[in-house]
């Protein structure tokens, strides 16, 4: 994208909107066509203002690259979503100057969209502001500051008190694919109508369809929408997103996944007793290692999984497999099913380790992917249940990640595989999990996997300072407080560590609480007509940002953030908007965040050399980009085998989103092409038993 153009055709639509609406007109916009001018002239100043930013930005990017065949860090993205925003604000002044005179222009509501898209280009001038302090303060090359942290308390005061709320109304992700808005739109009435039902006692059934039923008066207010979903993500309790997430894993949302996902026949879960394992040693077969069950927090307990196939393979219908099984009866067996042809064991195995923050969902949210790579690779698919923060912090869900792996290669003839090539695979926290997994499979001198397919990885959990992590203030899927709120869950800090409980049913849950629903449903159907009728009481059913609230560009007075000790050099007259609510952001300072196995970023070399080829899938959007980038160059320059793919306009999370756009599945392909890549990829080697000398030949994949 050329910026040069995109200033010049700003400039130009600047110009001539505020030369239209400063024209004689026979309609009577008086007060509207002022805060057009005036939002106008704020936007030209910011174009001035940003051009030579962007200028400078675009002559360092490659410096922070993986390769040169890899376009793809935090200060290109800043570009972009600023340059995004910079169209968005174009298309919408050409429309005002070709329809200002129309008898059917919609004054009000171009008035409120303009405004909006100002507020938004502020306060992403202020982010490019902090941008520019981190390339000053940053090393040659580097995208963290992982020494400075003074620069990284000050990102954190700036996002507690910067207003975010325009980014999720009338702009919420201008910055995405454009067929992925609508979804968004949905995620976000759905959580502030969530939040607001959030503090009464009732089932998850029960507070969702009360939910559904309040939500008339976000969708017709963008406004009141962007202020509460603002609120909501600084200050609600971890509870609540573990809440909200997990509605996933109802009965009903599950079961519309399961239709529109590819048909399996095997789909079960397991229980794994907590037995200590014996497994040959990789570098002396002949010998064995010991690996003990997971005993973080609790002690002893089971591990729980997930076993998805799309053909049934030899060993799955086995009664020794079967009685791990959780279900009563399991889901699939050859005797129920006569009919269906049994397939040999497949060379290959799966082992996947779902996202989540580290504190919410299991396998069964992440199914529609799982079922569409079990029939793309032909491959038997492990998932892991582990145990969630904050009642389970570290290191228990890697122990139970890394048992899990280990009982796979003892039980690989149960699963339907002979694991001659075995692949880890995970998505955010999952993909920080495969790493990790892999670092203690060499600690404790056992099989490596094969290779490792991370879809935007976490490998740095702390608040440290990056340029993509800047989109935290803006990214409705991952903002800063969550971020750290699951940050800090993992590391333990304010931990409730308790055996965690089988959760009830969709249905059972329904026979408890049908009379709670039901007047749910009347007291929300209610609100909800009641709703409409409340924003008409404003002028025109909207809200506009008052001129105490503004700046001379486009900011507010200086706030708050002051009185924190969080001012910011920002060019003198500006200033960024300003929350009315200042955000409460737990600092990630838990020495445990720093340790290896929870941030591998910060993994000393001796204990990354030995990693299987790890291919990464990061996303150009993604809060978490310059996490993925920079690992990426880590292990490149220890001569690790490592490959980095960056995907565009698509959010954090974009794997459980390939049914929803034509650029996601292209981006869930691109991972089940690096898993086969994987698979295929030289020597297969058999699995050897205690006291078998590895095969000397080869196989081909």
């Amino acid at each position: 994208m050329d910026y040069k153009a995109v200033f010049a055709a700003l400039e130009i639509v600047c110009e001539d909107n505020v030369s239209i609406l400063c024209g004689p007109s026979d309609l009577p916009y008086g007060a509207v066509a002022t805060r057009l001018v005036t939002c106008m002239r704020d936007i030209q100043e910011h174009g001035r203002a940003l051009e030579p930013v962007i200028a400078s930005f675009s002559a360092i990017f490659h410096h922070y690259d993986f390769d040169a065949q890899t376009p793809g860090n935090g200060y290109r993205t800043l570009a972009k979503v600023l340059l995004s925003c910079l169209l968005h604000i174009i298309h919408k002044g050409r429309y005002i100057a070709s329809n200002y005179n129309s008898a059917f222009f919609r004054a009000e509501h171009n008035a409120s969209e303009m405004e909006a898209y100002c507020s938004a280009l502020c306060q992403l001038r202020a982010l490019l502001h902090l941008a520019e302090q981190l390339v000053h303060d940053n090393g040659y090359g580097q995208l963290y500051s992982l020494q400075d942290g003074d620069l990284s308390r000050q990102f954190v005061r700036e996002y507690s008190s910067m207003h975010k709320a325009c980014f999720y109304g009338r702009c919420l992700g201008f910055q995405f694919s454009p067929a992925l808005r609508p979804f968004l739109q949905t995620v976000v009435i759905s959580m502030v109508t969530y939040g607001e039902t959030y503090s009464k006692q009732q089932s998850g059934l029960s507070l969702a369809a009360l939910s559904l039923l309040t939500s008339g008066k976000y969708v017709i207010d963008p406004e009141l929408r962007g202020a509460e979903f603002e609120r909501i993500t600084q200050n609600l309790d971890m509870q609540f997103w573990k809440s909200f997430w997990n509605l996933t894993e109802s009965g009903v949302l599950a079961g519309f996944s399961r239709i529109a996902s590819y048909p399996v026949q095997v789909n079960f879960t397991l229980s794994v007793p907590p037995v200590p394992l014996q497994l040959p040693l990789a570098s002396d077969p002949s010998l064995t290692a010991t690996v003990s069950p997971p005993i973080a927090h609790w002690g002893p307990g089971p591990v729980h999984m997930r076993l998805i196939s799309c053909e049934l393979r030899e060993g799955q219908e086995s009664e020794e497999l079967l009685a791990y099984s959780r279900g009563d009866p399991p889901t699939i067996s050859a005797s129920h099913l006569p009919w269906v042809q049994k397939q040999p064991r497949s060379p290959w195995l799966l082992i996947h380790f779902h996202g989540g923050g580290f504190v919410a969902q299991t396998s069964r949210s992440h199914e529609n992917y799982l079922r569409s790579w079990s029939k793309a690779l032909g491959v038997p698919i492990l998932s892991v249940d582990y145990s969630l923060s904050p009642e389970a912090p570290f290191p228990r869900a890697l122990e139970e990640c890394f048992y899990a792996y280990c009982w796979a290669l003892n039980n690989c003839h149960l699963l339907g595989s002979t694991a001659e090539r075995v692949c880890l695979a995970g998505d955010s926290a999952g993909g920080n999990l495969c790493i990790t997994v892999s670092m203690k499979a060499i600690c404790s001198g056992v099989r490596v996997p094969d290779g490792i397919m991370a879809a935007y990885p976490a490998t740095l959990l702390t608040t440290d300072a990056s340029p993509s992590r800047l989109l935290t203030l803006i990214d409705p899927l991952l903002p800063l407080g969550v971020l750290t709120k699951c940050i800090n869950a993992y590391a333990g800090a304010h931990s409730q560590t308790v055996q965690t409980a089988a959760s009830s049913g969709s249905l059972s849950a329904l026979g408890r609480d049908t009379a709670a629903l039901l007047s749910d449903l009347t007291q929300g159907a209610s609100n909800w007509i009641q709703s409409f009728l409340d924003p008409m009481r404003t002028t025109g059913g909207t809200r506009s940002l008052s001129s105490a609230q503004r700046g001379p560009t486009g900011g507010a007075a200086r706030n708050p953030a002051a009185q924190c000790g969080a001012q910011v050099d920002y060019p003198e007259g500006f200033e960024p908007m300003r929350s009315e609510c200042l955000a409460f952001v737990r600092p990630t300072s838990c020495p445990i965040i720093r340790n290896p196995f929870v941030s591998p970023l910060l993994a000393p070399a001796s204990l990354l050399r030995g990693l299987p080829p790890v291919h990464i899938v990061a996303s150009a959007l993604d809060a978490l980009l310059d996490d993925s980038v920079m690992f990426a160059k880590k292990l490149r320059d220890m001569g690790q085998p490592v490959s980095l793919t960056v995907v565009e306009d698509l959010p954090h999370g974009f794997l459980s989103l390939y049914q929803l756009a034509k650029e996601t599945e292209v981006a869930a392909d691109i991972c089940v092409e690096q898993m086969r890549t994987i698979f295929q990829q030289g020597n297969l080697r058999k699995r050897p038993k205690p006291g078998e000398t590895p095969p000397s030949g080869s196989q081909s994949g």
